[in-house]
């Protein structure tokens, strides 16, 4: 009885489309095996994609509604002869530079541009010099360091109406405080908000002390942030108090400062609540600045000027803007060097 022989096949692949172990896919086969992997990835993706526009849509409709949108009504103002019956009807015509030609010809432009940077600069450095001072003074974290800061908090908390209303009660010249304090050492009474030489200095340093407590949380927090160790090494290096602050403190902390001086710019250049509760601007204009005089121009007038008061908030804007640009430019180079 012979035995037939049996024919030895090699395993074939299914019809279900697995290989065999041990063979090796070809290119289309492994491309068809990690396509799904592939759409799932995409997937994914474009869900993260839609997720991100998503969260960004409500910030790019504030920024549009409350930013773009009345900058560009501003500018519309600025190029068009608008009066009351045509800013109703929307009807104004086309002047171009007409109002900016208006305002720099104008006799107020001079002496409100002055006021400004004085308003400004004075200020700022003010609220700087005092703000570095606590902050440096608070950083070494006395028993009652947290309350006195606190307290300190108050003028920035306050509301700019009651603000400005107690600084006009204490600068009154016949029954505020500050004249009283005055009489009991031998001065005269002084017209803070009355006199010419005095208005303009008097709601600058209400604007001192209400900026103060900004500048000392900002630059508070920037000397918490500079390591202790770099102070003890200067220490032990045989650096004085002054030594340590100006050659170590201060240089690493002007990045914080320069952020700090732009903020406090922006917001003094657009400064109006407090000079116009306290003196209006006056007398004679002796303390308005470019911000009450944009108000004054578009609304304190029965017969408004609107055209001329938006190109002197469109001047504003462009000076904050060219100071924005230079603190951009200068921490460029810095991050570069």
């Amino acid at each position: 009885m012979t035995r037939t022989p049996v024919a030895r096949t090699r395993p074939e692949k299914q019809a279900t489309g697995k290989r065999a172990p041990g063979k090796r896919a070809t290119g289309e086969q492994a491309a068809g095996e990690r396509a799904p992997g592939k759409q799932r990835a995409t997937g994914r993706q474009a869900t993260g994609q839609w997720a991100a526009w998503a969260f960004l849509a409500p910030v790019v409709v504030y920024l549009l509604a409350f930013y773009v949108y009345p900058l560009y009504r501003n500018v519309d103002l600025s190029l068009r002869n608008y009066t009351v019956r045509s800013f109703v009807q929307g009807d104004a015509p086309f002047t171009g530079f007409a109002n900016y030609a208006k305002v720099f010809a104008d006799a107020t432009f001079g002496p409100a541009l002055w006021h400004t940077v004085v308003f400004t600069v004075v200020s700022l450095a003010f609220q700087f010099t005092i703000g570095l001072a606590l902050a440096v003074f608070f950083s070494r974290n006395f028993r009652l360091s947290a309350t006195l800061r606190a307290l300190f908090l108050v003028p920035w908390l306050l509301p700019l109406i009651v603000s400005s209303s107690t600084w006009s009660w204490m600068l009154n010249s016949e029954s505020g405080v500050v004249n009283a304090a005055l009489s009991w050492v031998g001065v005269g009474p002084v017209n803070w908000l009355t006199s010419p030489d005095w208005s303009l200095w008097s709601v600058t340093i209400a604007n001192i002390w209400i900026g103060i407590p900004f500048n000392l949380v900002v630059l508070y927090s920037g000397l918490q942030a500079i390591p202790s160790h770099i102070h003890e090494a200067a220490a032990l290096d045989g650096a004085t108090g002054w030594q340590r602050f100006w050659r170590v403190t201060f240089p690493l902390l002007r990045p914080v400062s320069a952020i700090t001086l732009l903020l406090g710019l922006v917001y003094t250049l657009k400064v109006f609540d407090i000079i116009w509760i306290m003196t209006k601007g006056g007398p004679s204009d002796a303390s308005t600045t470019l911000a009450t005089w944009s108000y004054r121009l578009g609304f304190g007038n029965l017969l408004p000027s609107f055209g001329p008061g938006a190109a002197v908030g469109n001047l504003l804007i462009v000076i904050a803007l060219v100071f924005g640009l230079v603190y951009i430019r200068t921490q460029r180079r810095q991050g570069t060097a």
